[in-house]
């Protein structure tokens, strides 16, 4: 075959993409042919000996690696059932039920259990084991080994990351066809991104997934255009729309679509093979928007503006794969708000109007399926599409070869887990019986658990989990082996790695003999199980026995190092022991899988500053050892890394916990010590903003919405900063006052009700605004200032039964708190005096000027009659107890003031 083949390399591509080309002859290469075209029986059954030993023809060996995966994909995927078992590929007398049983022992990967019902798991186990042989002449086999092990990837119970050389060993297959087919590259960097979202590591799956669009030169944009989306709407209003054109593949090769011209914008026939599209059938919505004009006129022109949002031209069924897939991030990366499902429904939309292929179309209607669950109107065609998505897979509407062409470029889930999703479906709507029956069925056992703990039936899951131990409930593989009657044949048919995970389950249901169940799942995993020891260590920490929990987290993370929640108790244990470094490692890791766990962004920034401390506790006892100073230590010369790793932390933490005030409150002191003063306001305005927020409803509730000594520490430093000119104070200055002015100073009176804490934080504002507009000599606007300062004193409200009110129920205190309170009011009076005195001669010889000022010019306050106003108001009011021995400090102060004003 290979000499009648001349060019091997296109052999190869041809599998890679499932497309036969016309130009080679049928004849001379039958086993390609019948590769591409699902003929995997005749393939299998000529070539038996190339699964147990490597053949010389490195070609015909992967030809057989290629049947034996897309067998295993064809009966858990997509279907129809096989037209041969795997039992007639071997010689010797093995069984199909001990091959499959020994298959799903072998697939259980970094203490993660294969699926134990899936169908014909030997054909994968050989598959993989033919992948991994060394090739020399085959370019593609790197690929194969990618597209073997994110199969293997999706049938174990959670993801285990694979050795990096799965990813470099793909680096020259891509530096070869490069500059070759740019639907080639194009469609290894989907695969590519696919795994990594598999993985969790949305960055980089997006970064691919943008990659491969501009590989194949896929244009697309997100626009609005008039449209309905009602029956019974009389106005086009603004709908949300994806423009997107393919490049022109006429003339091209690589694909049963690729002669498809872009161009053309007539929809296509619809196939028959293509999986059907349920109606909606509501009395409101309509079936998809009406667009009736282009995009809206007020948009800017782009590349794709004129194209018609109503007749769109047809995709090439890749092109609807990244489609699909910058769906997948969109619905990874937003918030989960309403915004997220609008922003999919363009995507999803884009590709059902133009069914391309029977696995694409599938996960379509699949995505707005699950989109479409949330949403009352559309739930129930949400569950019979995703019924009717699971009753095609046994039909034969279509052939092999168009089923598996694109099934590796869209991460479409298998039988079990669409099944799986249905039940979740049904517990959704409360339909629990419905769920219990089917993951029965499929024997996940942890949601049949849940499923008789919804029904009130908590009792009978710990008798199920048993009874399966024990090997008293029969399973459906353990059925097939009705001659083995023992309890003990039954229970050896289990997995250890599978009966592990039962023991853990167990200890979750029985938390008195947990730690008992535990250790006996790691006993029977041989050390491997990453579920029992990250339960081990989850059930130490809770128990505050941090030494053992951190010894078994460290075990779970090395077992399966991809899982969210065990790096991220990790790094709480260490924090619970002080151990910054392990801290900040573990924190470190939950952020490059899960960068959007703000929480995470939090601690790591916790750590950092953690160990910034250290560093200066260690400088100072270095420093007391050497005898060259009192202990004391220039915290400048700490290097400042740790700090800026900290800011840098909580940025990033705060793009996904915005509504954080505590974060924010942390990145306001970080921002302050390491002299970035803007963003140190912006922190403030926003905490202000969250905290008068939230005291909405919360009646006499005192709530600080600023932090008064930070604020006036920033005023300070700004003011009276000598290394700061004129020119670099203005810009903050400007920042300062509009923030008291425009943000702090109305959400104080806004307040339920000011509270005592609130009327001094009001005085202060004021203040300190007032010292900024002297500052940059807007006397007058200072004065008003000030005034608003008395107003919102002490001193501009006070009277006796104030006073006595202020002072009761203090006990032997009462005496000294009359004082007090008086004092803090005649000090108010007298700041306000001496301000109108400064500040007065000055505002009347200044230059009309408003521009540092947001408003208009404030009238001229006659300062010398308001000065005698003042006085003589806080005397009329208080009068009453001028005669006080107690007070009689307060008012040698004030007749002071009185007599130097005057």
């Amino acid at each position: 075959m290979g000499s009648s083949f001349e060019d091997v390399r296109n052999a190869e591509f041809a599998l890679v993409t499932g497309f036969w080309p016309k130009e080679i002859d049928q004849e001379t290469n039958k086993i390609i042919y019948d590769t591409i075209k699902g003929n995997y029986k005749s393939i299998l059954e000529s070539h038996k000996a190339v699964i147990v030993s490597p053949s010389d023809n490195e070609l015909v060996q992967l030809c057989v690696g290629i049947s034996l995966l897309h067998s295993f994909i064809q009966a858990n995927w997509t279907g129809p059932d096989l037209d041969y078992t795997p039992s007639d590929l071997v010689s010797d007398s093995k069984s199909h039920e001990d091959l499959n049983s020994n298959a799903i022992i072998s697939l259980s990967y970094g203490g993660e259990p294969a699926y134990h019902l899936a169908s014909h798991p030997i054909l994968l186990r050989w598959s993989l084991d033919i992948f991994n042989r060394k090739y020399t002449n085959c370019i593609t086999a790197p690929w194969w080994r990618l597209r073997a092990g994110t199969i293997h990837q999706y049938i174990l119970d959670e993801p285990a990351p694979f050795p990096s050389s799965i990813f470099d060993d793909l680096n020259p297959l891509m530096t070869n066809i490069e500059d070759d087919n740019p639907d080639l590259l194009g469609r290894l960097v989907l695969e590519i991104g696919l795994l990594h979202h598999h993985y969790g590591n949305d960055r980089v799956a997006t970064q691919m997934f943008v990659r491969a669009a501009r590989t194949m030169d896929l244009r697309y944009e997100l626009t609005g255009a008039l449209g309905k989306r009602t029956k019974f709407q009389q106005n086009d209003i603004s709908q949300l729309v994806l423009l997107a054109k393919s490049r022109d593949r006429v003339g091209t090769s690589g694909s049963r679509a690729s002669t498809t011209s872009s161009s053309t914008t007539q929809p296509l026939p619809l196939p028959p093979s293509i999986p059907q599209t349920l109606p909606l059938n509501d009395d409101t919505l309509l079936e998809q928007t009406e667009f009736t004009s282009s995009i809206e006129t007020t948009a800017p022109p782009t590349l794709l503006s004129h194209i018609d949002p109503a007749n769109q031209p047809p995709l090439h069924p890749l092109d609807q794969c990244i489609l699909l897939c910058l769906c997948l991030n969109i619905k990874n990366t937003s918030p989960q708000h309403g915004l997220t499902a609008e922003q999919m429904h363009p995507y999803i939309s884009r590709c059902i109007s133009h069914p391309q292929n029977w696995s694409v179309h599938t996960m379509a209607l699949l995505l707005r399926s699950r989109l479409e669950s949330t949403r009352t109107r559309t739930v129930e065609r949400s569950v019979l599409q995703l019924q009717a998505l699971i009753d095609q897979m046994s039909a034969s509407d279509s052939t092999v070869d168009e089923r598996l062409e694109y099934i590796h470029d869209i991460p479409m889930p298998n039988k079990w887990q669409l099944e799986r999703e249905v039940a979740q479906r049904y517990l959704s709507l409360g339909v629990t019986r419905s769920a219990l029956a089917i993951f029965e069925r499929l024997e996940m056992w942890e949601d049949v658990v849940k499923c008789h703990q919804s029904l009130e039936h908590p009792d009978r899951g710990v008798v199920i989990v048993r009874e399966l131990i024990a090997g008293q409930k029969e399973e459906v593989e353990h059925v097939v082996a009705k001659a083995k009657t023992s309890t003990e044949a039954k229970a050896s048919l289990i997995d250890k790695t599978r009966l592990a995970k039962l023991y853990c389950l167990l200890g979750d249901l029985e938390p008195e003999h947990a730690l008992e169940h535990y250790m006996q799942g790691w006993s029977l995993s041989n050390n491997t199980s990453s579920r029992a020891a990250r339960s081990l260590g989850m059930l130490y920490f809770t128990r505050g026995e941090y030494e053992q929990a951190l010894q078994w987290l460290r075990h779970a993370a090395r077992i399966n190092p991809l899982l969210v929640r065990v790096w991220f108790v990790l790094g709480c244990t260490a924090v619970r022991m002080e151990n910054w470094n392990e801290a900040r490692e573990a924190f470190a890791r939950v952020v490059s899988i899960d960068e959007e766990d703000g929480e995470s962004w939090s601690n790591l920034a916790s750590a950092y500053l953690r160990l910034r401390d250290e560093a200066v506790e260690k400088e100072k006892q270095e420093s007391n050892t050497d005898g060259k100073s009192n202990g004391s230590v220039d915290e400048r010369k700490i290097p400042l890394a740790y700090l800026s790793l900290a800011h840098r932390a909580l940025q990033n933490g705060l793009k996904h916990s915005f509504e954080n005030w505590r974060m924010w409150n942390n990145y306001m002191l970080v921002s302050l010590e390491i002299g970035d003063t803007t963003e140190c306001i912006r922190a403030l305005r926003r905490i202000a903003e969250i905290r008068a927020q939230r005291s909405e409803g919360q009646n006499e509730r005192e709530v600080d919405i600023v932090d008064l000594d930070i604020l006036t520490q920033l005023v300070d430093s700004i003011l009276q900063d000598p290394m700061l000119d004129s020119a670099t104070q203005t810009p903050y200055i400007r920042l300062l006052a509009s923030l008291i002015s425009d943000t702090l100073i109305p959400l104080i009176p806004a307040l339920p009700s000011p509270t005592p804490s609130g009327t001094r934080a009001l005085y202060c504002l004021h203040i300190l605004h007032a010292r900024l507009l002297t500052h940059q000599k807007q006397y007058s606007v200072a004065i008003h200032a000030h005034m608003d300062a008395y107003r919102a004193s002490l001193g501009a409200d006070i009277t006796p039964d104030l006073l006595d009110s202020a002072s009761a129920n203090m006990g032997d205190h009462e005496k000294l708190e009359r004082v007090r309170v008086f004092e803090e009011s005649v000090r108010c009076v007298i700041e306000c005096i001496e301000a109108l005195k400064k500040l007065g001669p000055l505002a009347e010889t200044e230059a009309e000027d408003v521009s540092f000022s947001n408003s208009s010019s404030p009238k001229k306050l006659n300062w010398s009659f308001q000065t005698r106003s003042i006085f003589r108001n806080f005397l009329g009011r208080m009068k009453d107890v001028e005669d006080e021995d107690d007070l009689v400090l307060g008012w040698r102060r004030l007749r002071e003031a009185q007599s130097n004003g005057a």
